[in-house]
């Protein structure tokens, strides 16, 4: 069999960084990890053509070439998955598709002609697949109930990235996350009970990578990679030998529960392990809200001493937040402005709530007649949407603090400011050399593209710019290329906050919005 692997191209959204990528000369952020797992569990006499589409584009003879065209692919993703599917079925080609957003709604990936559906978890449905081809079957559903053990997980194919356009590179340990949050589609995809590699199979990951000539940072993307903490800390323990007799080749990021802030030996060990930064889904500071969402492991203490406490250990944060919960009062955009500030987390990222398919939250507005259609994310396959129900407030009031919250945050000068005061509140571990890493011909161009933009044309924070740099390389060298890093950004998300603005206006033109909020008291009795 002849495969043609294709991972469809992101739109630009906050997590592109399309303009930093262009300076650092670099294609995307991280790899693919779900579909280069994938093509491991394929058979061994299959060849294999596989191309992220953010990085490089397949030409006509390769879709001449296959038998089989083979698609993953997330919400954000849409547009692009079903331009490919229907590329295919015109050339006469077998189409089999999986990954997050085919699994959350298999209807959207038959209309558009795919022939087979790999859903859930690879390692329990792509043998299905392949007996399916084996006996020639021209179709097919592929499911599974039960979640699979991901110590029989394959190691990821490495060698078929083109390592050198991405900015980081990416490994999973484990899957599902213990908590119950209404809005998260993690746990209805990866299960409440998080599955975990062990850790001489991750550390075998991170070898291959180390083999192929990989040094830079690590994206660990778990969901919320602490949900196991007995397994983490002994992946933890086995790591910080590792990196050490590496001589710290990679750094590391990775997503965590705020709960992390309680775990003292935790936040040690992943020092330790080097550790730079961690990606924490606040949501809101409004305590009501929290609760309404069913997320109470952001009550158990106060939000901002987290945070504080995270830095404390030597981790940058990066944070989501969220617009339009039920019963949310007035003003919650500015509450999350004034959080941003106490905090200084440099990249906050501020969406509005969508109800998407198959989570708690679907279910309960589903059941009150209140999701919208022709609306929100699982529409136009775009994080820059109105929500796609009925909220409890107008839903002109949630966009417009949206917009300015995006607006203020991004200021050129306020983000360079909470860039300059976050690296400085980090304290950093010993044994930690240096935060991000670049390789030394990006780094090199990324610095001299940074000089150029902000060192001299952009006249507003020219002076800032000059006069925070010099403080960090005078006060806090260990955290010059976070910092950097971090400036560099600040291209992107000036560009993506017009972006953001136009796409949210014109949804409100275009929509004619004029929905009527639903009374908090009816839906204080619905939430009980």
């Amino acid at each position: 069999m002849k495969a043609l692997l294709l991972y469809p191209k992101f739109p630009q959204s906050f997590w592109s960084y399309d303009r930093f990528m262009e300076i650092a000369g670099l294609k995307a952020v991280i790899p693919p990890l779900g579909i280069i797992t994938v093509a491991a569990l394929l058979p061994s006499d299959w060849e294999i053509r596989f191309y992220d589409r953010n990085v490089s584009l397949e030409n006509e003879a390769d879709w001449q070439w296959c038998d089989l065209v083979i698609l993953s692919a997330m919400l954000v993703q849409k547009p692009d998955f079903h331009a490919l599917i229907q590329k295919a079925v015109r050339l006469g080609k077998k189409v089999a598709v999986g990954g997050p957003y085919p699994t959350s709604v298999p209807q959207d990936a038959l209309d558009s002609g795919a022939n087979y559906l790999i859903l859930d978890e690879g390692e329990l449905t792509v043998p299905l697949f392949l007996d399916a081809i084996a006996q020639g079957q021209p179709k097919g559903i592929f499911r599974s109930a039960e979640k699979p053990d991901v110590t029989i997980s394959p190691m990821p194919r490495f060698d078929l990235l083109q390592r050198d356009a991405y900015l980081m590179m990416a490994i999973q340990f484990s899957r599902g996350c213990p908590f119950n949050c209404e809005f998260c589609d993690i746990i209805s995809l990866y299960g409440r009970k998080p599955r975990t590699k062990e850790p001489s199979q991750t550390l075998a990951e991170l070898q291959t990578l180390y083999d192929l000539g990989w040094r830079g940072s690590l994206f660990i993307v778990d969901d919320n990679f602490i949900g196991n903490q007995r397994n983490v800390k002994r992946f933890l323990r086995e790591l910080i030998p590792w990196v050490k007799a590496h001589n710290y080749p990679f750094t590391f990021i990775t997503e965590a529960s705020v709960n992390l802030a309680e775990d003292d030996e935790m936040l040690q060990l992943m020092g330790e392990a080097g550790f730079y930064a961690v990606f924490l889904g606040i949501e809101t500071p409004d305590q009501d809200s929290l609760q309404v969402t069913r997320k109470q492991q952001n009550t158990r203490q106060p939000l901002v001493e987290a945070c504080h406490k995270i830095n404390q250990a030597g981790l940058l944060i990066y944070a989501g937040f969220i617009l339009g919960f039920d019963g949310e009062r007035p003003g919650a955009g500015e509450r999350i402005q004034a959080f941003v500030e106490q905090t200084n987390i440099p990249q906050p990222m501020l969406g509005i709530l969508q109800a998407l398919p198959n989570t708690a939250l679907w279910t309960r507005l589903e059941k009150e007649e209140r999701l919208l259609t022709g609306i929100g994310v699982g529409e136009v396959g775009d994080q820059n949407t109105l929500m796609n129900f009925v909220p409890t407030r107008p839903m002109t009031e949630i966009a417009q603090e949206y917009i300015n919250g995006l607006w203020q945050m991004y200021e050129p000068q306020n983000y360079l400011r909470r860039c300059f005061q976050q690296c400085l509140n980090i304290k950093l571990p010993t044994t930690q050399r240096q935060t991000m890493q670049f390789s030394p011909g990006k780094g090199i161009q990324l610095v001299a593209q940074l000089i150029w933009l902000q060192g001299w044309q952009r006249q507003e924070i020219r002076g800032q710019f000059w006069q925070q740099l010099w403080q960090i390389i005078t006060q806090k060298p260990q955290v010059l290329n976070m910092y950097l890093g971090l400036c560099a950004a600040g291209e992107h998300f000036w560009e993506y906050r017009q972006l953001a603005t136009e796409r949210i206006s014109e949804q409100l033109r275009s929509n004619a919005i004029a929905v009527n909020p639903v009374q908090p008291t009816k839906i204080a009795v619905m939430v009980d």
